[in-house]
């Protein structure tokens, strides 16, 4: 494939996201995903971007990351080469699992990168794949909610956007997602 284009400015956030090739299913059962999640460690936190929000969907994943010294191109694609290697080697499998190079769109606005973390975290609620953002736990969610202390979401910024955990926890329980031109190109994506 050619390289990517896109200069991926240091500082800028963005939302990263791809799906399984041809809408399949990219996470098939609990240990993948903490697998993807440990290659997410070694290949994205540990060159210098950090991930502010995520979600890991059946099918398809999201990130809101801040590239903050690493090349964000390489860090994905060696982080997708990796994952597919070891899902072909555990449930001996050939071919691609992505469908092509990840997606990522430019924060450009405070109010996009709220409103996107809450869209985030509220893919497995849309896709009724959970009742309430806390029942998925492959989300930044229960790090946000103060539910579960984990060290791989950096929310420092958007904690202090929104002021605390408690006034997350019931922005996101509004359910309402901003009617933002970018929110809602992000719906087609389910």
């Amino acid at each position: 494939m050619p390289r990517r284009s896109t200069d991926f400015a240091q500082g800028s956030y963005y939302h990263v996201y791809n799906r399984g090739n041809n809408y399949q299913t990219v996470f098939f059962e609990r240990e993948n995903y903490l697998h993807f999640l440990k290659l997410v460690r070694r290949y994205l936190i540990a060159n210098n971007i950090l991930v502010l929000a995520y979600c890991l969907m059946p099918n398809h994943y999201h990130f809101l990351v801040q590239c903050n010294g690493g090349n964000l191109s390489e860090a994905m694609q060696l982080l997708s080469l990796a994952y597919t290697k070891g899902i072909n080697k555990r449930f001996n499998r050939v071919g691609s699992l992505f469908q092509g190079r990840f997606q990522a769109i430019l924060v450009d606005s405070d109010d996009y990168l709220v409103h996107l973390v809450r869209y985030i975290h509220l893919n497995p609620v849309k896709a009724d794949l959970a009742k309430i953002a806390s029942e998925w736990e492959f989300s930044s969610f229960s790090e946000y909610a103060g539910i579960r202390n984990g060290s791989l979401p950096t929310m420092e910024l958007i904690l202090a956007m929104i002021s605390s955990e408690d006034a997350y926890y019931s922005f996101l329980t509004d359910h309402t997602l901003s009617s933002t031109p970018q929110i809602r190109t992000l719906m087609l994506d389910e």
